[in-house]
């Protein structure tokens, strides 16, 4: 078991205060399903009571639909619970790296002291990325100076995409290497077919060439519902075998992921995975990557 852990991957939200996309939006259903039991404020009391008795140490708040218009205002309300509670420890925040005033609009994030770096989502699924074109960031100019803007600040990138995705992605940032990448959600599988999988995994193969990129373990359950040990260990353990133990961190995606499992079970699945490996292993893709990642100095 090991004795402390990093949660690299989760959201906070105040539905009071801030404008969220689609946590504003009602009676529709995500691609992750129906969003209604999760529709209401989650603060880092919250966070706190979901995860009960793990060793959660540290965590790292990843940005969750946030309207532009108040990107900087998330960033300062996670600082504020931060500065309360103590989490979270790294902060990832949305920005349009395509906009004219793109470097206005970091200068106010990087501001809070807890900001690690950016996301800004390729991927979901097929029908919402039609709808939205996030796709078409891979081939715009803007996009890629954007990028390199990052790396200027010494800020990282959170890269959530589809396997279909992949190939294109895997070209565009291995031409990066100075950016820092983490790959959300395993590279949010969906496909369980054989050839599915097999698609899946060259993708992560060949983005695993990124030598600063690490991925995260996260977020599986939005594309199993009723998931089981067994249904998330092929997933888990092909991952890990891509990227090796030291670039891998794991993440609850709660309380989105929460519409499928407890915070404890989530992760006691995670643990119960990975028994096999030693204990410097275990240590780095609990705690250790995510830390040295997203500089958290714990």
């Amino acid at each position: 078991m090991v004795k402390r852990i990093i949660d690299a991957h989760h959201h906070l939200w105040d539905l009071d205060e801030i404008k969220q996309t689609w946590l504003a939006e009602t009676g529709v259903t995500r691609f992750f399903g129906d969003p209604t039991p999760i529709q209401k404020n989650y603060h880092l009391e919250d966070f706190k009571a979901d995860h009960e008795s793990l060793p959660i140490t540290g965590s790292v708040h990843i940005q969750c639909g946030v309207a532009i218009e108040q990107s900087v205002r998330e960033t300062e309300f996670v600082q504020d619970q931060a500065d309360q509670y103590g989490l979270a420890n790294a902060i990832i925040a949305f920005c349009d790296l395509t906009q004219t005033n793109v470097g206005a609009d970091l200068d106010q994030q990087q501001a809070f002291k807890n900001l690690r770096g950016i996301r800004q989502i390729l991927g979901r699924n097929a029908v919402e990325d039609a709808k939205n074109g996030t796709n078409a960031l891979l081939e715009d100019p803007a996009f890629k100076a954007g990028l390199k803007g990052l790396v200027d600040r010494d800020l990282s990138f959170d890269l959530q995409l589809t396997p279909p995705l992949l190939p294109t992605s895997a070209k565009l940032f291995k031409s990066l290497e100075k950016l820092p990448v983490a790959i959300c959600h395993a590279g949010s599988p969906q496909d369980f077919t054989r050839s599915g999988l097999r698609e899946w995994e060259a993708g992560l193969k060949d983005f695993a060439e990124h030598g600063n990129m690490i991925c995260k373990i996260s977020g599986l359950g939005m594309f199993d519902h009723n998931w089981t040990l067994d249904s998330f260990r092929e997933r888990v353990l092909r991952t890990i075998d891509v990227f090796g133990p030291a670039r891998i961190a794991f993440g609850s995606n709660f309380p989105v992921d929460k519409l499928y499992a407890s915070y404890t079970k989530t992760f006691e699945a995670f643990l119960t995975l990975t028994q096999d490996f030693s204990q410097t292993e275990c240590e780095d893709m609990f705690f250790n990557t995510a830390n040295k990642f997203y500089r958290m100095g714990l």
